[in-house]
């Protein structure tokens, strides 16, 4: 990448080509937003601070970094309790900003026109509405926050605020799933009936710990009172895909789970989990994530009576086989009659194997740049003067029916959505 503009110019133009429909357009208005912003030839500026500069709060820096420049953006000041990460923070501006260890000394300090929030996420509720109730705009990475109820918090001050809450759902900056957004909304396999979806890693997640350091500063993920495990890291962006395609969310989740091969090691947080997520159209989200197989990594599975979308692949599969090339089917004949065994008394029933379609491509050459592109869009609709709220609603949602989940796992219920809690 070799200008500023490569990844704006690039999701432009990519996403022109998934669809200019009204339709599409109204539904992901980030797409005008950008367009908008990226037409001008003077943006104002903006001043931008980081809470929390460890691994993701990094990766976040180096993607606003890339296009600030370009952009008219300056990051004036940098948060982080843990003084490694606040000093590698620090060398990426080049000493160009302010560096704190308390969030509140910056927020008391600095006039921002936005804050990023990447600190864990018993940390998200606190900087979130403090930010939020002195008129400061804030992108914050999921989950929302550890508890259902500080998330609820979070959402009413974003509402009294009249500023963005942008969560980092950045499945809704990727050109393949805009695509395949577009293709459900336009019918092309039929209504939604069931969905799965799966993130199967192998790592316990366990990072080495300096000496002198607290073991739950470094490896927070592993501990139950500060993280919500694989419901939070892995589980908030599937769901939040399925609330996405079928605009609602769900009414109620069972689930299991439990540490099945990390055991005697410290870890508190499931390293496996199973759910069933019911929707009011009846349609089902059934998912697992591990942590001691990486063979299938993961997926999202749309599906409806006219075919079968694999986001993470990029290939959407028609029930009729629609698409299949006179010589596809040529070979995919030939290979079936010289492998599949028939028995010789002749086959008494006929198995419900998969289907062997290649599939269609759903978006192709695409670029992957989305972590790069939500941070553009949260500058421009600061610019425009707000993200749409819906899309902050859904976010909600993808956290707080995670968070449901993991109780009714630690219950062993069948749990639904408190009143107190639906926004």
């Amino acid at each position: 990448m070799e200008d500023n503009n490569f990844s704006r110019r690039d999701f432009l133009r990519t996403s022109a080509a998934a669809g200019s429909s009204a339709l599409l357009l109204s539904s992901l208005p980030w797409l005008k937003v950008i367009a908008a912003d990226n037409a001008k030839k003077e943006k104002r500026h903006l001043k931008i601070a980081f809470i929390g500069v460890g691994d993701r709060g990094t990766t976040l820096l180096e993607n606003m970094l890339f296009f600030s420049k370009g952009d008219n953006i300056s990051i004036v000041a940098v948060c982080d309790n843990y003084e490694p990460y606040l000093k590698r923070a620090m060398d990426m501006l080049n000493g160009k900003a302010k560096a704190y260890t308390n969030y509140m000394e910056l927020l008391n300090n600095e006039q921002l026109d936005g804050v990023v929030i990447a600190t864990p996420p018993t940390l998200h509720a606190g900087p979130t509405i403090e930010a939020l109730n002195r008129g400061i705009n804030v992108f914050c990475e999921k989950a929302w926050a550890r508890t259902i109820a500080d998330s609820k918090r979070m959402w009413d001050a974003y509402k009294a605020s009249g500023k963005i809450l942008q969560i980092g759902h950045q499945r809704m900056f990727d050109p393949k799933y805009i695509k395949a957004y577009q293709m459900v909304q336009e019918g092309a396999i039929g209504e939604i009936t069931h969905m799965r979806a799966y993130w199967h890693r192998h790592g316990d997640w366990r990072r080495h710990v300096p000496e002198g350091v607290p073991d739950r500063q470094i490896n927070w993920r592993l501990y139950k009172d500060l993280s919500a495990g694989l419901h939070a890291e892995l589980e908030t962006h599937q769901v939040h895909v399925s609330n996405w395609f079928l605009g609602e969310a769900p009414i109620q989740v069972m689930g299991a789970g439990g540490i099945n091969y990390y055991k005697n090691t410290g870890r508190e947080v499931d390293d496996n989990i199973s759910a069933i997520f019911t929707y009011p159209n009846g349609s089902h989200l059934i998912y697992d994530s591990i942590n001691s197989n990486k063979h299938y990594g993961l997926e999202e599975e749309i599906m409806g009576p006219g075919g079968t979308l694999e986001l993470e692949k990029n290939r959407l599969y028609y029930e009729n086989a629609k698409g299949a090339s006179s010589i596809e089917k040529l070979i995919n004949d030939i290979e079936n009659s010289i492998f599949d065994v028939v028995p010789i008394g002749g086959a008494t029933w006929i198995p419900e194997t998969a289907d062997k379609a290649r599939g269609e491509v759903i978006f192709p050459r695409w670029k992957s740049e989305e972590t790069m592109l939500q941070l553009v869009a949260f500058a421009g609709f600061i610019r425009e003067g707000g993200f749409p709220e819906e899309f902050t609603r859904q976010t909600y949602y993808a956290t707080v029916w995670s968070l449901l989940a993991e109780q009714a796992m630690d219950e062993n219920k069948i749990l639904t959505l408190p009143e107190e809690y639906k926004i």
